[in-house]
């Protein structure tokens, strides 16, 4: 029997799509509903009054980044985080796990838990499913997630499998930890793009008891975090298919109006997305006649309403010109007035939902809602200041073999056409690039010991590596001198991010503009020094600064294999020679992190970055990796790599595969451990 005391009330004819109601600790919930995040107890850029305005009814917190800040006691002495926030309706705290891929500093995963440092003040935290209901229950949230971990979508069937059963047991673990708690849990089905494993993911978690009592309800985790828009419509609807009809369902961090019809026609109940607040403050509004960006000039004399059909605060009371000043020049009243305009769409378009739902007519709803909902500005400009003229697609948006691409989850990334690969596809890239790179590269205490630290950009790309380090160290006083090295062959990226800097808020400055135009940049104070190379990286190197820490950040290696390559990082390991030097690179792959063992670098766990569980960083010292406290590949990994169809480096010839593994197993890290 579930805590919510959920009820079916309708389900569409032709449709799995359903209208419920279940009961909280702080009211009653009516679904399908959607869910503002609030991640640190504030939905961003709106007050409680505005969001209870806009018809927000259950708020989203995140119990990682409310464990580092600020803290359970602090929620402990308020009673919770409705006192706290002064939020008198639902809460449902997700657990941290997906936080912890996707913004640690530094993190190991194990069986107890996911041991990271905090971003706040870098102390080490062991978060266990324990620790996370704990906090959960300090923050006396109506519904509390298990703590899971999270994994790419397309992930092979084995990482998926192991991934999955994890969170199985974390899943008991988190149960038990409950203890006499009236807050409600809801358990997360995962198991990546294979539908066996959701089945058994599903059929574990219905079937879950302690003390004779299971979840409450049933979440799908590990989707949108890499696959296509069909694949996820159609493991939403396998997953859906085996979730028992008397719990709510709820599909984690979806996303557009049009992912959240699809999901509802499927058998969601909960929805949850950041993408509203980021929208707005990107100038982005959805409304009944189709997405509009409000930066577009077509809007600077336009004495229309923002939406016709809505009665919003920006609606009511302000023009799209007014808008559009407000975007242009930055305001936060326009990030605020836009932002409240998506919430209080996303909730009207709920609203719409469960009325046809209830009605019988969800599906005419749905199929004349499939085409509403894709329509842009673009292709039915409102309002042109020269209408005589047709509208032609915006030829800004690409350059070479590069584009701007929409992620859907409210940042933009450069995409290459011709390989369809995404610089940075998961998670925000100045988070990623803040997170995977500039922190894990601890360039103050490098500072502490050298007079100058030398950083190699391998791949500049739209340059977030490289200005994470500008935006962090540009207004801080520091004895010595950072001296960044870019490497690039087609500056086209950067160039395209430039001319959409409205898209990449990292580029608001002058840096990135003076060294495409110039090849080097200098800070007003002469202590940061920036510096691109252009050609290709294999040559260009070596006739540059020995480096003391490598952002290795190329293209993948199916793109990119040259780069990949034993040949590459053998003769990067020989340049260093002398200085104790430390590279960062996203990939967990076991052929990458074998080929950097085979040429002497000892190799260790780097951060995570979206689902991944780890990244990999690579030390021509041992000694710098235990001095950062950095956990080196050990026996564990060995027995893995032992057994694994990638064990030998890319472009390896067959007569040199014995001696490369001979390397691997002899290689000093493995007999210290």
């Amino acid at each position: 029997m579930s805590r919510l005391n959920f009820k079916l009330e309708a389900t569409a004819s032709g449709s799995r799509a359903r209208a419920a109601t279940f009961t909280t600790l702080h009211g009653i919930v009516q679904t399908p509903i959607f869910m503002p995040v609030g991640t640190q107890a504030t939905v961003k850029n709106q007050t409680v009054e505005s969001l209870k305005t806009a018809g927000s009814n259950v708020l989203l917190a995140n119990t990682y980044h409310l464990l580092l800040r600020p803290g359970p006691e602090v929620m402990r002495k308020f009673g919770g985080i409705h006192k706290f926030m002064n939020w008198d309706r639902p809460v449902l705290t997700d657990s941290g796990g997906f936080q912890i891929f996707s913004l640690s500093h530094s993190r190991e995963m194990n069986e107890k838990g996911a041991r990271f440092l905090s971003y706040v003040d870098n102390r080490p935290i062991l978060l266990t499913p324990e620790l996370s209901i704990d906090m959960q229950k300090a923050i006396n949230s109506d519904i509390m997630m298990v703590l899971d971990q999270c994994i790419e979508s397309n992930a092979n069937h084995k990482d998926a499998k192991a991934a999955m059963e994890l969170t199985h047991r974390w899943a008991k673990r988190s149960l038990e930890a409950r203890g006499d708690s009236l807050q409600s849990m809801f358990g997360i089905v995962q198991g990546a793009c294979h539908a066996d494993l959701r089945k058994k993911s599903a059929d574990y978690l219905i079937n879950l008891r302690v003390n004779g009592e299971g979840f409450d309800g049933l979440a799908i985790g590990g989707l949108a975090v890499g696959e296509t828009k069909s694949e996820r419509e159609d493991f939403t609807a396998i997953a859906t298919e085996m979730l028992p009809e008397n719990l709510p369902r709820y599909l984690m961090g979806v996303g557009t109006p049009i992912d959240i019809l699809e999901a509802v026609h499927r058998g969601v109940d909960m929805f949850d997305c950041i993408l509203p607040n980021q929208y707005g403050q990107r100038g982005v509004v959805f409304t009944s006649l189709g997405k509009f960006q409000m930066r577009r000039s077509v809007y600077k004399f336009s004495e229309e309403k923002l939406d016709p059909a809505c009665d919003c605060l920006a609606c009511t009371n302000y023009s799209r010109a007014y808008l559009h000043h407000l975007i242009k020049t930055e305001e936060s009243l326009g990030w605020h007035l836009l932002s409240l305009h998506n919430i209080t769409f996303f909730h009207k378009f709920m609203s719409e939902i469960r009325e046809n739902i209830l009605a019988g007519t969800f599906l005419d709803f749905y199929n004349r809602k499939r085409k509403e909902l894709i329509m842009t500005d673009e292709e039915n400009p409102p309002s042109p200041m020269k209408p005589e003229k047709p509208y032609k697609k915006d030829k800004r948006l690409q350059l070479g073999d590069y584009e701007v691409h929409d992620s859907g989850r409210g940042f933009s990334s450069i995409r290459q056409i011709s390989s369809g690969e995404v610089m940075h596809s998961i998670n925000p890239p100045q988070e990623e690039a803040r997170n995977l790179y500039m922190l894990p590269a601890r360039i103050d205490e490098r500072l502490s010991s050298l007079d100058e630290v030398v950083i190699w950009d391998v791949g500049l790309g739209a340059a977030h590596n490289s200005m994470a380090i500008i935006h962090e160290f540009l207004e801080k006083d520091f004895t010595g001198k950072i001296r960044i090295i870019s490497f690039e062959n087609d500056t086209d990226p950067l160039k395209l991010a430039l001319r959409n800097a409205h898209f990449f808020p990292h580029l608001h400055h002058a840096a990135p503009h003076e060294l495409l135009k110039n090849n080097r940049w200098v800070s007003p104070k002469g202590n940061i020094e920036w510096e691109l190379i252009q050609g290709d990286f294999s040559h260009a190197f070596k006739s540059v600064l020995k480096p003391h820490v490598i952002f290795y950040d190329p293209f993948s290696i199916h793109t990119n294999l040259e780069l990949w390559s034993e040949e590459i990082f053998k003769s990067i390991f020989e340049y260093c020679s002398g200085n104790e030097v430390q590279l960062l690179n996203y990939s967990a792959s076991t052929a990458v992190r074998a080929t950097l063992l085979a040429v002497g670098f000892s190799v260790g766990y780097g951060p995570a970055t979206g689902p991944k569980s780890t990244t990999t960083v690579a030390y021509t010292c041992a000694s710098l990796a235990h001095q950062q406290g950095v956990t080196l590949l050990g026996e564990e990994w060995l027995k893995r790599w032992e057994k694994s169809d990638a064990k030998v480096a890319r472009m390896l010839s067959k007569s040199d595969e014995l001696e490369f593994e001979e390397k691997i197993r002899s290689h000093s890290q493995f007999r210290l451990s």
